[in-house]
């Protein structure tokens, strides 16, 4: 094609554009019609088995035979029938399990069909478009129901796409005769242009052709840029005076090759290459030219204009450099302080810095200011925190050394005089080759040949230093000083708030941390694992505790102030205290968080009162107390959620626990109970709700996690228990902080238990007594009978003088303590008092308080209880004269 011969004129050229517009009309209805086609056989073929499929399904008797003890003989001759008839390429018919009952080829019958059919089954009919070796194929399935409903088969028929018909043939001619008419058109049209345009171009003359020849040479040589046009070969055709001056060309450089010109290669390779350039800049001895080549003709050829812009470059140069140092701040009061952490931040400053402003960049800080204290003045000891540079082999101090300025380095300048000092050649700094020789020595030959150091000051103090180091750029100058401050400005402001961010939070951590138990106390009758994990944000209120209650019973509390910080901290310390104090009253669950509920609520009044807007929202508690003797656990929460519960088998459930509403809200609602029956190795879990809930997650999906591992963790010590709980549900720091309290179960054995009834008579005093005497010899404990008597023998005499039925006596022995309860039915509580030398009673409960260890009273149900509990690592016989005239 490129060999035939172009049209010259422009009528030719415009009858060639209109003959290249029509056959593309002509192509493009050609093709939409062949595709128009194709999809129009694609959905007749779809339609034609779809129709052939329901039919044949849709038959009187085909139900009848898909249920026969031998479909195959009934439908077979009817399925060829039919494929016959329609033209399609096969209709088969399927059990409802896929196995084929008839085919076109014999052999496949009994087969297996793996094709999906259950949307077919379903009573939809199943329709899929595939390529066979005879082309684009469709295939429809459907069901053939009984008369109940019941899918007794499918019926699945294909045809081929080629089978349909095509009206592309027909359509053709039509195409063809349009597109003819439309070149006979546009061969008229051509010739009426080409008539006009030698009308309109005939009447100029040689007078105005040579007007106009000298008004372009005028134009030409008077502008101020050069000029080149050149032709297809790379000879200069024509130049301007302007240009001949940029270049200093000859006066005869018409005619001759760009190259032979004496321009530089670079410069002369684009000029005879003819390919487009925009705005090139080259170097012609002392002048910048920026060059630009449009290629022009058919025939090839080009225009160059050259333009002198050696002043803009300057220009541009410094305004580029100044606009960079305001992108580089800018990005500096976006990228740094984005955390309030101390060491990031200065990481940040150094990743801001490097490459664009020097190549290495090094942060030092006062050591009290990592760890979150008030700057030292005066101090040139400063630990290095943050090293970025271009490369990792620099011998520059490395990270967390702890660098000494010397007087004299230009570091220890800087801090002394508090603005920044330019070391412009690092070889003719004395001062900072002193501070380290080997080193120095070693930094110069690395390629690091200047320094700027800035200190980093906020609100009048020292932080530390900043230094920017380069090697591959040029020495810093003076103009570098001012961005250099204004980023160690910004950074020391970011540093600061971080600094004052540690110190608070600092105290925070340490606030709580003194709050919540430090060591949790070994008890007989649980084997106790805890976890605590702050959140992301810092301290919170969550918060745990084991308190051991008499009668070798234990509470366990897990609780949750929401909110973060000193004021969540202090709540969560409150809290406690007040549940230690309600613990030893020995009130149940209920009444302790009735308790609690009543202080929150005067806690919020008080704060209230006193303009605190910080008031005590959404605070949650568990409490259950655990009996060891009879495996009883009785359950109380306001607003928390429920334990988990671990059965000896590695069974999981979450009990029915009923919930309150949270703490200082419940307007005086009742708290209600549960009362769980745990086996010995038990396991009771109890969280907060940052364990199982998160923003984005649902807390169904928490506890359903939480079950998974737990039951995974089924024989394993409690610690890896808390550990692979924390470690599987949250894998990240979480949002909210974590309590985690499990709990493994004992029972105390029946044999270090005793328990009498006692009958409401003094008499029946001295004979309990005696066989509290006999029980303590099988326990081996004969040297405590004497201190055991007189526990025994006041606490039921009171209980049968002051009290009533029923009374009982119960003897516990745990680990290191020997424990009397007696209990009866009244609820008055006796109190320790004083007697006077004259009177001749009142002095049991002292004796009872001094035989023993600690004693209280406990209320239950039907009555109280009194307890006494002794201690067996020391037992030692008192002098009773002794105690008796020390009370006189």
């Amino acid at each position: 094609m490129l060999s035939l011969p172009k049209p010259r004129s422009v009528a030719g050229q415009f009858f060639l554009l209109q003959l290249v517009v029509v056959l593309l009309l002509i192509a493009t209805a050609v093709v939409a019609l062949v595709i128009q086609d194709r999809n129009r056989a694609i959905q007749e073929a779809r339609d034609r088995s779809l129709v052939a499929a329901e039919s044949f399904a849709n038959a009187p008797g085909t139900a009848e035979a898909m249920k026969s003890d031998d479909p195959t003989a009934a439908l077979q001759p009817q399925a060829e029938a039919v494929r016959k008839k329609t033209g399609v390429d096969y209709v088969v018919a399927l059990s409802p399990y896929g196995f084929r009952w008839t085919h076109p080829d014999r052999d496949q019958i009994g087969k297996h069909v793996s094709t999906s059919y259950g949307q077919a089954l379903e009573g939809e009919p199943h329709q899929t478009t595939f390529d066979s070796s005879l082309g684009k194929a469709v295939d429809s399935t459907v069901a053939v129901f009984d008369e109940q409903g019941n899918a007794v088969g499918l019926v699945t028929v294909g045809v081929t796409v080629a089978k349909v018909t095509s009206v592309v043939q027909d359509q053709l001619p039509v195409i063809f005769a349009a597109g003819g008419v439309a070149l006979l058109l546009a061969a008229g049209g051509s010739a009426l242009v080409s008539g006009r345009l030698r009308r309109q171009t005939g009447g100029m003359g040689p007078v105005e052709m040579t007007r106009m020849y000298e008004h372009h040479d005028a134009v030409l040589h008077a502008v101020r840029e050069g000029v080149l046009i050149l032709g297809a070969d790379g000879r200069l055709l024509l130049v301007n005076d302007e240009a001949r001056r940029l270049l200093a060309l000859p006066p005869e450089a018409e005619g001759r090759r760009v190259t032979e010109l004496g321009l530089s290669p670079s410069l002369a390779r684009l000029l005879g290459s003819g390919r487009a350039a925009s705005d090139k800049v080259f170097l012609a001895g002392d002048t910048l030219l920026a060059v630009n080549v449009r290629p022009v003709g058919p025939n090839g050829g080009s225009v160059a204009t050259l333009r002198d812009t050696t002043e803009l470059r300057a220009l541009a140069g410094r305004a580029d450099v100044a606009g960079g140092r305001l992108q580089l701040l800018y990005d500096a009061s976006t990228r740094i302080g984005t955390t309030l952490d101390i060491k990031r931040t200065a990481e940040e400053l150094t990743e801001v810095a490097v490459p664009r402003f020097a190549d290495y960049a090094t942060v030092e800080l006062v050591e009290s200011v990592l760890q979150g204290g008030e700057p030292t003045e005066g101090s040139t000891a400063m630990r290095r925190i943050a090293a970025v540079g271009i490369r990792d082999d620099a011998p520059l101090s490395p990270v967390g050394t702890l660098v000494r300025h010397a007087p004299g380095n230009p570091v220890a300048t800087g801090v002394a005089t508090g603005r920044p000092v330019l070391a412009r050649h690092l070889a003719d700094s004395e001062g900072w080759r002193a501070q380290a020789p080997e080193r120095a020595r070693r930094v110069i030959e690395f390629g690091i040949h200047s320094m700027i150091t800035v200190p980093l000051r906020a609100r009048g103090q020292l932080l530390g230093v900043v230094e920017f180091w380069r090697s591959q750029q040029d020495p810093f100058e003076q103009d570098d000083l001012s961005p250099a401050e204004e980023l160690a400005a910004r950074a020391a402001v970011c540093i600061d708030n971080a600094r004052r961010y540690t110190r608070e939070h600092n105290t925070a951590v340490t606030l709580q941390r003194s709050l919540l138990p430090s060591a949790l106390p070994e008890l007989s009758a649980l084997e106790v694992g805890h976890r605590y994990l702050p959140a992301q944000a810092g301290v919170g209120g969550d918060w745990y505790d084991v308190i051991p209650l008499p009668g070798a019973r234990v509470a366990l509390v897990v609780g949750d102030v929401v909110g973060h910080g000193l004021h969540a901290a202090a709540t969560m310390g409150r809290l406690r205290t007040a549940v230690h104090n309600f613990a030893a009253l020995d009130l149940p669950p209920d009444e302790l968080l009735a308790h609690l509920d009543d202080l929150i609520a005067r806690i919020d009044q008080d704060a209230a009162a006193e303009g605190d807007t910080e008031a005590v929202t959404g605070a949650t508690c568990l409490y259950a107390i655990y009996d060891p003797v009879s495996g009883r656990c009785v359950v109380a929460r306001a607003g928390h959620p429920g334990p988990a519960l671990v059965s000896p088998d590695g069974t999981v459930t979450f009990p029915d626990i009923p919930v309150a509403p949270p703490l200082g809200v419940g307007g005086g609602l009742p708290v209600e109970t549960a009362v769980l029956r745990l086996p010995a190795d038990s396991r009771l879990v109890l969280y907060t709700d940052g364990l199982v809930e998160t923003r984005d997650g649902d807390i169904d999906a928490g506890l359903r996690l939480l079950s998974e591992v737990l039951a995974e963790t089924h024989g394993a010590s409690l610690d890896d228990t808390c550990e692979t709980v924390l470690d599987t549900m949250l894998p990240t720091r979480p949002n909210d902080d974590v309590a985690l309290l499990v709990a493994r179960t004992r029972l105390l054995d029946p044999d270090e238990v005793a328990e009498w009834h006692v009958p409401d008579d003094p008499a029946a005093v001295p004979r309990v007594r005696a066989e509290a005497t006999r029980r303590l010899e099988s326990w081996g404990l004969g040297e405590t009978a004497f201190t055991t008597e007189l526990i025994v023998s006041e606490l039921v005499t009171n209980a049968v003088r002051y009290g009533k039925s029923p009374i009982s006596l119960r003897l516990l022995r745990d680990r290191d303590s020997l424990i009397c309860e007696v209990g009866d039915g009244t609820s008055t509580s006796p109190h320790l008092r004083r007697a006077a030398y004259t009177d001749e009673g009142g002095r049991g409960l002292f004796l009872v308080a001094q035989l023993s260890r600690r004693w209280g009273t406990r209320y239950t149900d039907r009555g109280k209880i009194i307890w006494a509990e002794q201690a067996l690592d020391s037992p030692v016989t008192p002098d009773l004269g002794d105690l008796l005239m020390e009370d006189l």
